[in-house]
């Protein structure tokens, strides 16, 4: 079974319906999911060893563990309709029409093609830019929230794309609040606050207060993923200060946990980086954060270098774009101009595929970065105060 080649889905729900492994209880197949290494964003090998040993790469493996749990919500729900339609028919409900990733792909005619191209397109975006460690951060370790959104799918929930993105929001929330409760914030720390602050999803979308993302948070899987994403965030300089356990206690109390599971889940991540931390090219940086600022600059910069002549073109058919883009060189845009601003290039992205990374979970992290770098990028109109070299 080879997920870099056509009819790999069909190979692997035929070897899995061999095996027992639907019938694990949900929450041990989480932990090994966790310790499988998805949950992290880091795939180092397949969830419950399904697949028999071979060397695959981490892309594939994350295709083989995304796949695998969604088949496992689908066999825990006795669905009857066909897993892959059924798969399909949940992304195109969460997909915003007007800048869905997989409008492409939607012609296709074999539902396994389909799927096949959808995964692959989920996980991974044109490698000659992407970095691994963005790839971990802002792509892989949210997959999950794919998986949470299937499950409400699966139960016939309706508003599903409406639990996705406050699903996105409150977690955010969140994270944000582990970063600030650091007791010492270094200068990416206060990056890294100032991007997640910046963020926003969709058009109009507002971050819910702590409260209103802990309310939302309410089935177990849910609070299991947020607690380790949480001790990720906290663990980004790889200890977790006084300041942070106390903000892991408050959480702790405020989703209903026991002690144990907030042992547990310090420790699984201690655990996990210990282990892999010579296959994970993040874990040798000295501060996450700052590895995440840093290849979050360069990713940005290539996107602007790489797509400078369309982004004139779309630009200067654009008078608010232009003016916003001239007032943030010499000034901070207000909360409504950045809004303005972020409307403005989510429209300018809709026309430009390679600039589609922002509209997947996570990639709204980036437009600050963007903002900030297009001006000195691009020609020197964009910049009244711009001394050339």
């Amino acid at each position: 079974m080879n997920p870099s080649a056509n009819g790999w889905i069909k190979k692997l729900l035929d070897e899995v319906s061999k095996t027992t492994y639907a019938e694990t209880e949900t929450t041990l197949f989480y932990d090994r999911l966790k310790h499988a290494g998805f949950i992290y964003g880091s795939n180092i090998k397949v969830v419950l060893d399904i697949v028999k040993p071979f060397d695959f790469t981490e892309e594939e493996r994350c295709k083989i563990n995304l796949l695998l749990t969604f088949y496992f919500l689908y066999k825990k729900a006795g669905i009857k309709d066909d897993f892959v339609d059924s798969l399909i028919t949940y992304y195109k409900s969460i997909s915003d029409q007007k800048r869905s990733i997989f409008d492409e792909l939607f012609g296709d005619k074999t539902p396994d093609s389909l799927l096949e191209k959808m995964i692959h397109k989920r996980i991974h975006i044109d490698d000659h830019f992407i970095s691994k460690n963005f790839n971990y951060f802002l792509i892989n370790a949210l997959l999950f929230v794919d998986i949470l959104g299937y499950q409400k799918f699966l139960k016939g929930e309706k508003h599903v794309k409406t639990y996705v993105t406050e699903l996105e929001s409150a977690i955010e929330t969140i994270i944000f609040s582990v970063i600030d409760h650091k007791s010492k914030k270094t200068e990416y720390d206060q990056n890294l606050i100032k991007l997640f602050e910046g963020s926003l999803r969709y058009k109009n979308a507002s971050l819910p207060s702590y409260n209103d993302a802990i309310a939302f948070i309410s089935n177990p899987l849910e609070r299991l993923y947020l607690i380790d994403l949480a001790c990720m965030a906290s663990w980004t300089d790889k200890v977790i200060d006084t300041e942070e356990q106390r903000f892991l206690d408050q959480l702790k109390q405020d989703l209903s946990l026991t002690d144990a599971i907030i042992e547990r889940s310090i420790m699984d991540i201690n655990n996990f980086y210990d282990e892999h931390k010579d296959e994970v090219a993040f874990l040798s940086s000295r501060n996450l954060a700052q590895s995440f600022y840093d290849n979050s600059s360069k990713i940005v910069t290539k996107l602007i270098t790489r797509n400078s002549k369309r982004l004139i073109k779309e630009l200067s058919e654009s008078k608010e774009a232009m003016l916003l883009l001239t007032q943030s060189t010499q000034r901070n845009l207000t909360e409504e101009e950045q809004k303005k601003m972020q409307n403005q290039l989510l429209d300018i992205f809709k026309s430009i595929p390679s600039l589609a990374i922002f509209m997947l979970p996570g990639g709204m992290l980036l437009l600050p970065l963007f903002v900030k770098f297009i001006p000195k990028l691009l020609p020197s109109a964009f910049d009244d105060n711009r001394i050339e070299d």
